[in-house]
């Protein structure tokens, strides 16, 4: 009995040893599914419906619906999404999809802790260089975005044009701008809407059935 319990003993320890090192390999036996159509995803139905907003076609009056979607969709599922790309190894997926993750949680505590402690007059310019510093952000990611799949690069020039012509809307407190800015961000959304569509797609179907156009490296 005594020896047969050493044996199972080192049975299960050889076992333990041997799972660690093929997930330590990467070799099958440990997959991670392709995050990434989650992150477009969050990051699309999220900025769809602020957008709405933005651009005029829904009332004001109506954006406090955007919080909820902030923190839990474009926020959480988004970070997320960003630490599963960690894990399979894409730095461009999980810079990206962390930093809007981040960047809605921001939006959402900001809206929720902070905004009543800006005085007033000075909503629209600190609203402003928030924006335009994610427009820097997303304009070096574009040019990143450039090695992976048309359909990614598109998202990553609308939503750059779209940070930078909000951040100049609020920062001038011009409405017009803002209003363009939404409209921007609503191509932007249908672009990562079609991404992760794509994705998705492709994966399940296992084949081309939406293109990407990938991108030369």
């Amino acid at each position: 009995m005594a020896a047969q319990a050493v044996s199972n003993r080192d049975a299960t320890v050889g076992q333990t040893a041997r799972d660690e090192a093929r997930e330590a390999a990467g070799t099958p036996g440990w997959r991670v599914a392709d995050p990434g159509p989650l992150g477009l995803a969050a990051f699309a139905l999220t900025t769809f419906v602020l957008s709405m907003f933005n651009s005029g076609i829904m009332d004001g009056a109506g954006e406090p619906i955007v919080f909820g979607l902030a923190l839990a969709y474009g926020g959480l599922a988004q970070l997320l999404a960003g630490m599963w790309e960690f894990r399979t190894g894409n730095t461009f997926g999980a810079v990206a999809f962390t930093s809007y993750g981040a960047f809605w949680l921001s939006f959402w505590a900001f809206e929720q802790f902070f905004a009543k402690s800006v005085p007033e007059a000075q909503v629209g310019n600190a609203v402003g260089v928030y924006l335009v510093a994610w427009g820097v952000f997303t304009a070096y990611m574009f040019i990143a975005s450039l090695r992976t799949t048309a359909a990614i690069a598109l998202v990553f020039v609308l939503l750059a044009a779209t940070f930078f012509i909000l951040g100049i809307g609020e920062w001038t407190t011009t409405d017009g701008i803002v209003k363009l800015g939404g409209w921007v961000g609503l191509a932007t959304a249908l672009a990562a809407w079609y991404a992760s569509f794509a994705a998705v797609t492709n994966s399940t179907f296992g084949r081309t059935v939406m293109p990407v156009k990938p991108l030369t490296r």
